[in-house]
């Protein structure tokens, strides 16, 4: 038995059908279920995928009333899959070999500042509230903010560990302090938290920061990020009410149309119970214009025969797929959602190895191995900062 279970390795998932078990347990009665992480088969390949996605920033596609005009899309096999990971704890995460220093939760107990700027975490909970153009132009915070196992582009910031989780999520002012960061992030972007419980509503400015927030499309990475720490420090419970009302503003309201479809390519799915995930997905498909172009579920039921040359639809999708651009645009020829340095072991997550594509094909060239030098990463950033403006996770956005 021991030699088994030591000679048993993950396998990732191969297709976006594999890594969605949204539909898998479905039922009406809604009821919570564990995550499955068994696949579906009619699997779509990520090749076909990354052709058939958008690109960053576009605003969602103005699709005809019929299915014979729409090209045949697919979800984003690169999203799937970053999420997939998330929910299921990493299944190929290896413990670091550095000692577990809790930067994290020291920064959060206000004992040590965020790195490179020396701010504490109570200088930026009391003097940054309402400073919209420090917190839309500073890209070192977030991270700090919002830690994750998983690497960003500030490799100042440490990734979470297990055992810091425990200890922080056991830290009263710890705790305390990242939900006054929440609520300082949700103002940023017009929004208030209105109780303990994770509820959420338009805030008195919600108009110009809703505004704001629909063409500030790097935001949209941030969001994904905090959504990912609030799950990760014991907050799984407000994901729900926040991804409702931004498929409430993007899909009822039409007053964040650009955020359309990254709320359904990724914040439905950082969403860990299929059952809640079901629920939105279904609010969504009530919403959706043109109907028959929604991608997410749930499955049509097979029939003996199939459709089309395949002999059936993929599962997960409704066969007429629109195309699904969204500021976290997959990466272009990569082939997993991080990218390892051989030299320095630093991993970089899945949203900053898109970006480093992008920074390649912009005129950074080989910037996807910054990573085996901190040199080569503080040059790199620093021609890229003459380019254009960086967002959060040290990306270029073109001016």
């Amino acid at each position: 038995m021991g030699n088994l279970v030591g000679s048993w390795r993950f396998k990732e998932p191969s297709t976006v059908e594999e890594c969605d078990s949204t539909w898998g347990s479905d039922s009406e009665s809604d009821e919570p279920a564990a995550e499955d992480d068994s696949g579906i088969s009619d699997p779509v390949s990520p090749a076909e995928s990354e052709r058939a996605a958008g690109h960053a920033g576009d605003s969602s596609p103005q699709l005809t009333d019929s299915p014979e005009s729409v090209p045949k899309m697919k979800r984003s096999f690169y999203a799937a899959r970053d999420l997939y990971k998330y929910r299921h704890s990493y299944p190929n995460y290896k413990k670091s070999r550095q000692p577990n220093e809790y930067r994290n939760l020291r920064f959060y107990l206000n004992k040590i500042p965020l790195v490179p700027d020396g701010i504490y975490i109570e200088e930026i909970l009391s003097k940054w509230r309402g400073d919209y153009d420090k917190l839309e132009h500073n890209h070192t915070y977030i991270q700090w903010l919002f830690p994750l196992r998983e690497q960003g582009l500030n490799f100042y910031a440490h990734e979470l560990t297990q055992d810091e989780i425990k200890e922080f999520q056991s830290a009263r002012e710890a705790k305390r302090r990242f939900l006054a960061a929440y609520s300082l992030m949700l103002d940023f972007y017009g929004i208030k938290l209105l109780d303990k419980s994770g509820n959420v509503a338009r805030a008195p400015n919600w108009q110009q920061r809703f505004q704001h927030l629909n063409e500030s499309h790097h935001n949209y990475l941030r969001i994904t990020r905090i959504l990912k720490s609030l799950g990760e420090l014991g907050y799984e419970a407000f994901k729900a009410p926040l991804v409702r009302l931004f498929l409430e503003e993007s899909l009822c309201h039409n007053t964040l149309p650009n955020m359309q479809h990254s709320v359904l390519e990724y914040y439905v799915y950082t969403i860990r119970l299929p059952a809640t995930r079901r629920r939105l997905l279904r609010y969504a498909r009530q919403h959706y214009r043109p109907a028959h172009a929604f991608l997410w579920g749930p499955p049509p039921k097979r029939r003996s025969g199939g459709v089309g040359a395949g002999g059936s639809f993929s599962a997960g999708s409704s066969g007429i797929r629109a195309p699904a651009p969204t500021p976290e645009q997959p990466r272009r020829g990569e082939e997993s959602t991080t990218s390892t340095s051989g030299s320095s072991g630093i991993i970089v997550s899945s949203h900053d190895a898109m970006m480093c594509q992008d920074l390649a094909g912009g005129g950074l060239k080989g910037c996807a191995g910054l990573g085996s030098s901190m040199a080569g990463l503080e040059g790199a950033l620093m021609l890229a900062g003459a380019r254009g403006e960086r967002n959060e996770y040290n990306e270029i956005v073109p001016l």
